[in-house]
This record gives C-alpha cells, structure tokens and sequence, in this order.
C-alpha cells in the first residue's frame, strides 16, 4: 500500500503540538526523529542499549512524518497543518521554520522499520522496557521487565519525558496505592505502576487510537485486573457519576501526567482534589521554557515541590499536597 508522506522540520519544543495535529487530521500513524550526538558518551550503567542511527538534524530541531493513506485531500491536511503551527506562537512555542514537504512511501518503509532500533532499555534501577519482538533475561529478581507494543501511541521509554516519570515514579510509589495515570499513551506508565506495587491503576487518554494501544499492551502484561483504560478528556471521567465503577477509590495517592506543559496547566486544581493529603503528583513533559510557569502554578495550587527531575531539555516535578 502506497501511504502520503508529510515530513515537518521543526524544534524539539514543538515535537508533541505537532504529532498532535498530524494525528488529528487522521493520520495513519507518526514518526520523530530528533537530534543524534554520536559521539555523546552513553550511560550503560543500568544495561541500555543504545542503537540510535545518525541523522542530519540539528541540535534542538526534529523531523516529525505523518502517514495517510491514498485518497486523502493531502493538500487540505497540509493547508490546515501550517495554519495551526502558526498559531504556536502564541502559546509561547517556536515551531523553528516549520518546512513541510510531501512524498509517496510504501507502507513498510515506515510501519515497521523503526523496530529495528527499538531495543530492551533499562530506565531505573528496577524497571525494564522489553519490545514485544526482542527476546531479553532479566539480569535479578528485582528487576521488572515492561512488555511493550507501542503501535502508533505516545511512549516506548526512549524519550526523556517517559523515562524521568517512570524513574519519578520508582522513588514515590508504596505497595498497594492506587494510582491515575492522565495522557497513558501506550500505557507504559500505568503498567510500570503496577510493577512498581501499585494495586490498581485508573490509565485516562482522550485518543481512541491511545487507548486501545494501552489497552493491547495491559493485556501483554497480563495486568487487566490491576489497570482500567478509559477514554476521558484529562480528569473529566472522575466528576461523572460512572467514577464508582472505575475500580480507584478516591482520593488516590498518586497522580501521574507526561503531557505538555500548556495541557498540564488547565487541571492542576483538578489533581489536587483527586489526591489525598500528602499524595504525590508527577508532572512531566515540560520542556525546560515552561518550568517556570508550571512550578508557579502547582504552589498556587497547594502543592509542595520536593523534587525536579531534568533529562536534557526536559523537566518533571514531583509534587506534595499538603
């Protein structure tokens, strides 16, 4: 099958803005390529694996391709694409140049290839990342392996923002909690929960397409007794009268967000009153130009700040209610 190809050249900070709207318009499934220091040393420490290729993309820029399939009114996604980035601005987000360009590719030319450098990664001290296809021996008992099939959904653990919450999480979860995760993508941080001793999960995303992957995922795992996938705008599900059937007894003592910045500014509230006294709210993918603002917004609210967490340009907070 012949897929439309549509490549954006932009800045790491308007990478997830814009995967969104890709996703938006339909597309069929997106990749990102960021920024590759090759000669950057790694941290084997934990037993990474490291098999990224070089690439020609500055430092600070990344190539997002979105697919659709034939038959799609190209033109009009890419109309609609610039007008939306253009408006990132506004929102205090540099797109960079935004180039767009469009091809013909076939369909194995992007929905498998990228497995190839998708290795087991060792992101804490207990948790492991092992793609569905790669055959991997955990190296003690302690250590908690991760089985993953992202699909087309947000989070395999490569990124920075996945793996400070997931390492976040190793030093703030207590045998038995229950937890929410708000944006699960493809449910790796509900499951590396539960992993982690948390007794039940409640994994929240808006997209279909999110929700089905963390759904897939909870059942590889062998998890679906402890975690509940339910499609909710942020913590909308929580103030319907179906809340008593999704099986977390609120207030819940964690509280978990990898979404952007501008996203976790507008249900900061909301999380504080899911929480008890003394929970702990992890907020991630906060570019490093949004720290500021965040961290004002989560004290305004209530709440202590007892740990930031940086990976590259990236922040995430560890936040207390008081």
């Amino acid at each position: 099958m012949i897929w439309k190809e549509i490549s954006i050249h932009t800045t790491e900070e308007a990478v997830e803005m814009i995967t969104n709207f890709l996703h938006e318009e339909g597309a069929g499934g997106v990749t990102i390529e960021e920024y590759v220091d090759n000669n950057k040393p790694r941290d084997t420490s934990l037993g990474q694996w490291f098999e990224i290729p070089p690439n020609d993309i500055p430092q600070g820029e990344a190539r997002i391709s979105g697919y659709f399939p034939e038959g799609t009114d190209i033109d009009a996604v890419v109309a609609s694409v610039k007008e939306r980035i253009a408006e990132l601005p506004n929102y205090d987000i540099d797109p960079g140049k935004a180039e767009i360009a469009v091809k013909d590719v076939s369909e194995d030319d992007w929905a498998n290839n990228w497995k190839q450098y998708f290795k087991p990664i060792r992101v804490s001290e207990r948790l492991t990342i092992k793609p569905t296809w790669e055959d991997y021996v955990p190296q003690s008992q302690q250590e908690k392996i991760i089985e993953l099939d992202p699909g087309m959904a947000f989070g395999t653990g490569t990124h920075p923002t996945t793996s400070l919450c997931l390492r976040t999480l190793e030093g703030v979860i207590q045998e038995g909690d229950e937890v929410i995760d708000v944006g699960t993508g493809s449910g790796i941080l509900a499951i590396g929960a539960v992993k982690l001793g948390a007794s039940r999960v409640l994994a929240l995303d808006l997209d279909p397409v999110a929700v089905s992957s963390a759904i897939e995922n909870t059942r590889l795992n062998k998890l679906e007794e402890q975690i509940t996938v339910v499609e909710s705008d942020l913590l909308s599900v929580l103030k319907q009268e179906a809340g008593a059937e999704l099986d977390v007894k609120l207030p819940v003592r964690v509280v978990v967000a990898n979404i952007l910045a501008e996203i976790i500014l507008l249900f900061i509230d909301d999380v504080y009153q899911a929480l008890q006294p003394g929970g702990y709210y992890i907020a991630s993918g906060i570019y490093k130009n949004k720290e500021q603002a965040v961290k004002e917004a989560l004290l305004a609210a209530g709440f202590e700040i007892e740990e930031t967490a940086r990976e590259e340009d990236w922040v995430a907070f560890v936040a207390r209610k008081r």
